[in-house]
């Protein structure tokens, strides 16, 4: 009898976690939540403003739009009862661990301990995150600068000493810790591990409004430069119309006297 009990133990305890295999660990969801909300979201939260915009890399209010947006695109994000009326994960601690995931790279079974959240729930809050982040916000951010956007963004660094200027350009390697042994050749570079090349444009106030991610770590700035999308307007002759001149050169009154001209 003790072993036909210990056998169903183990059966039970085998289908007892959200993924088939893994035994049910009891988080404690709720004070989960409540940490993280008295941490930094209470009145007043425990971290003052400064180390919520060094850690979430944003302001509370910023923060707390995404959270309200994302919330009402996906269902998935509200604090629901489960079968037996237990209170589940808040929109709070999805949402947080998405942010974690992103601005420290962090591996998600290591966000469990604070925010109370099991790997395949946090990988899953991540890329629901991503796809609703990309459906509310996309038309607005994550896009390319229009003509006013162009003007604005030329006026703000020739403010800042940059006449001329639409952005810094610069290139990043994603480590790639699982490409396939066949590919890593290509995709080795200078980071000596395969990594995958992220080439973005971002304006002063961290609007980044050119993204082309792809390519192998192998390639240079340049050769990644000739393959993006970025200058494809310019060598069409559709992008907008913008003067360039030097401070230290004749040029720079012509310029001036053109664009007074067109005003």
């Amino acid at each position: 009898m003790a072993a036909i009990h210990e056998s169903s133990a183990t059966q039970r305890g085998a289908w007892g976690g959200s993924v088939p295999g893994r035994r049910r660990i009891q988080r404690n969801r709720l004070e989960g939540h409540q940490r993280l909300f008295n941490d930094y979201f209470a009145d007043p939260p425990v971290y003052p403003d400064y180390i919520f915009r060094r850690r979430f890399r944003m302001k509370r209010g910023p923060y707390l739009r995404i959270v309200e947006a994302v919330e009402d695109r996906d269902p998935w994000f509200l604090q629901r009862r489960n079968a037996t009326g237990e209170l589940g994960l808040s929109a709070l601690q999805k949402v947080t661990a998405a942010f974690r995931m992103l601005a420290y790279d962090a591996p998600a079974d290591s966000l469990d301990e604070c925010l109370r959240l099991g790997e395949s729930t946090i990988i899953e809050s991540m890329m629901r995150f991503v796809r609703a982040v990309v459906e509310v916000f996309g038309d607005e951010y994550l896009r390319s600068p229009n003509e006013e956007d162009t003007a604005r963004l030329i006026a703000t660094n020739e403010r800042r000493g940059f006449p001329g200027m639409l952005g810094s350009i610069d290139c990043m390697h994603w480590r790639w810790k699982n490409c396939p042994t066949a590919w890593s050749g290509s995709f080795t570079g200078h980071v000596n591990s395969p990594t995958i090349i992220l080439e973005a444009v971002a304006s002063q106030d961290l609007w980044i409004w050119h993204a082309f991610f792809g390519m192998p770590g192998s390639l240079n700035d340049i050769n990644v430069l000739h393959r993006s999308h970025l200058l494809d307007n310019l060598a069409a002759g559709v992008a907008p119309q913008v003067w360039y001149y030097s401070k230290h050169s004749n040029f720079m009154q012509k310029a001036q006297k053109r664009r007074d001209e067109l005003q």
